[in-house]
């Protein structure tokens, strides 16, 4: 499995229109074989976490070169975003346990 952190701050001014593109991307890329999810989180101060995780290399390689994907991330450089940190990492280790019921163990 291959995630893919990706951390950005938006610029205030663009958020109606981020949003628009962020519906669209999350849409599109649930039809990528190999696709698992995504999700995203926003900080007290305002930074934005995406966690997106792919089942192999494989669907990552299919989603980056899709053509609206790649005009949202042009978008995202020239507009959207003041700053941001793509990291695509391995998963070395994945272990979870499922929260039990009180009283049940």
């Amino acid at each position: 499995m291959l995630v893919t952190v990706f951390r950005s701050r938006l610029n205030p001014e663009t958020q109606d229109d981020y949003q628009r593109w962020a519906t669209r991307m999350s849409a599109l890329v649930a039809d990528i074989p190999g696709y698992l999810s995504h999700k995203g989180f926003i900080a007290a101060d305002g930074e934005r976490v995406t966690i997106v995780e792919f089942a192999s290399e494989e669907g990552m390689r299919l989603w980056a070169p899709h053509p609206e994907h790649v005009a949202a991330k042009k978008k995202g450089r020239d507009s959207f975003f003041t700053d941001y940190r793509v990291q695509v990492c391995g998963v070395l280790r994945d272990s979870a346990d499922r929260a039990r019921p009180p009283g049940k163990g």
